[in-house]
C-alpha cells in the first residue's frame, strides 16, 4: 500500500487543468489542423488523447497506462474506420507515459519495428515537456505511413468520421 501512495498522489494531483497547461488552446488548434491536413492524404484516422491522471477505478486496480489507452481507443471510436486504420496517441502526464494503439489493419500493414521507433522518436520531446512538438512529430510520421499504405484514391473525397481536435481528459 505504501508503494501505491505516491502513484495515487500524482494521479489525483494532475487533473484537467494540467492537461490544459500541457496543451493550451492554441496548441490544440495547431494539432487539430495538422491532423486534418494529414487526413486529406489517406483514409486513416488519427486521434490524440491527453490525460493528467488515471481515473480512480484504474488506480484502485493498479491498471497500466496501456490498459487506459486500449479503453479510450474503443470509447473514442478510433476502431470504427472503414479500413481498420485508426490510431490513438495517448499521453498520461502523471506517469510521463505515451501509448500508441493502432487498429488491426494499420498494425498489420506496418513493420514490427515501426511502433518502437516512433516511440523513440517522440520520447525525448515528451521528456522535455515539449508536448506539441512531440505530437506534431508523431502525426508527421503516422501521416507518411498512412499515406503509403492507405492512400486516398485519386478523385475520391474523404469523409472525416472522427474529430481532429485532441481530447483532453
Amino acid at each position: 500500500m505504501l508503494r501505491t501512495l505516491p502513484r495515487l498522489w500524482k494521479h489525483r494531483w494532475l487533473d484537467s487543468r494540467a492537461t490544459a497547461r500541457a496543451l493550451p488552446p492554441e496548441a490544440q488548434s495547431r494539432l487539430a489542423a495538422l491532423v486534418a491536413q494529414s487526413e486529406t492524404m489517406h483514409t486513416g484516422e488519427i486521434r490524440i488523447a491527453i490525460e493528467g491522471g488515471l481515473p480512480w477505478s484504474y488506480l484502485r486496480r493498479q491498471a497500466s497506462p496501456r490498459e487506459r489507452a486500449m479503453t479510450l481507443f474503443g470509447k473514442l471510436r478510433v476502431w470504427d474506420t472503414q479500413d481498420n486504420n485508426g490510431v490513438l496517441i495517448y499521453l498520461l502526464l502523471a506517469e510521463h507515459a505515451v501509448e500508441l494503439v493502432a487498429d488491426r489493419g494499420l498494425h498489420a500493414a506496418l513493420p514490427a519495428d515501426f511502433w518502437p521507433q516512433l516511440l523513440a522518436q517522440i520520447r525525448p520531446a515528451l521528456a522535455a515537456q515539449q508536448y506539441e512538438a512531440a505530437l506534431a512529430g508523431a502525426i508527421g510520421t503516422l501521416d507518411a505511413a498512412l499515406a503509403q499504405h492507405f492512400p486516398l484514391p485519386a478523385g475520391q473525397s474523404r469523409s472525416n468520421t472522427l474529430p481532429d481536435a485532441p481530447v483532453l481528459l
